[in-house]
């Protein structure tokens, strides 16, 4: 199969250097998002990161042109209509994923793979919700996506092997390293990195150590680049919440329950660097 047009929904953090990644492929990129707003904020940070790149002598001027020239922005879902792949990286919620991916089905043409950058929800859910679950598969991106080469490609149940082969082989051509993964809560990324994050934030919780302490001892002791408490800032505490519950709830298992200090952060609004406080102070 051959994936010439593609579209990403979802215009913010994730969304934008995924459209970024496969636009630097020589693809031909729709990024949609319901807030122009978001849309525009998306454009321009794709912007400032391709002329960094420049700048840094990543990347030629004319690539970088050629780059920002294969992006289009739009509000309208009815605009993949003539997409061969779609991948969606909206809201973390199974509701809001079932809604977008049965509208995409009605939408896309018959051959379009659809896939999701869920970090956590089960493909093959979300897969029964269309027409295609053959062409459904998870396609999860790293943050941030232009730097992080690895993607975990997820097998829901029905995805066929012309599908998973589409993807692995779409990945490659956008300098990534691909992972089959099957679907499992958490997938391996998270199924592994949650666990140990909220670890580190029962020892904070049980006065074993200060957040500075446990982040010194994993960057210094276990040579981590980030320590778990600073990652979890920058991840969002409400999206590690949100994946210790999948967790919890997929496998019914006690060792997954969200330690309540990280419950009472995001009860506070203290949702780490992008609401300015978490574990650490952020101007």
């Amino acid at each position: 199969m051959t994936i010439n047009q593609v579209m990403v929904i979802g215009a913010g953090q994730m969304g934008a250097g995924i459209a970024q990644v496969f636009a630097q492929a020589g693809l031909n990129v729709k990024m949609n998002d319901m807030s122009q707003d978001a849309l525009d904020q998306g454009l321009a940070g794709i912007e400032k990161r391709l002329k960094r790149a420049v700048e840094k002598g990543k990347m030629t001027e004319e690539d970088q042109k050629a780059a920002y020239g294969r992006l289009e922005t739009t509000t309208n879902l009815k605009d993949a209509s003539d997409c061969d792949l779609v991948v969606e990286a909206v809201v973390e919620n199974m509701d809001v994923k079932v809604s977008v991916f049965q509208q995409l089905d009605e939408i896309t043409p018959s051959h379009a793979i659809l896939a999701t950058n869920t970090s956590s929800l089960p493909i093959t859910e979300i897969a029964a919700a269309t027409k295609r679950p053959d062409q459904v598969i998870g396609m999860h991106f790293m943050n941030p996506v232009p730097v992080m080469k690895l993607v975990e490609i997820i097998r829901a149940i029905q995805t066929s092997d012309e599908t998973y082969q589409a993807i692995e082989d779409m990945t490659k051509q956008l300098e990534k390293t691909p992972v089959e993964v099957e679907d499992f809560p958490g997938f391996v990324s998270n199924r592994i990195l949650m666990p140990m994050i909220n670890e580190a934030i029962y020892t904070v919780h049980e006065g074993v150590a200060s957040p500075e302490d446990v982040d010194a001892v994993m960057k210094l002791g276990m040579n981590h680049p980030m320590g778990p408490l600073t990652l979890a800032d920058f991840i969002g505490l409400d999206t590690c919440l949100y994946i210790m519950e999948v967790l919890h709830e997929g496998f019914g298992d006690s060792k997954y329950r969200p330690c309540p200090l990280l419950r009472k952060y995001v009860k506070a609004g203290w949702l780490g660097k992008k609401s300015g406080r978490g574990f650490y102070t952020y101007d």
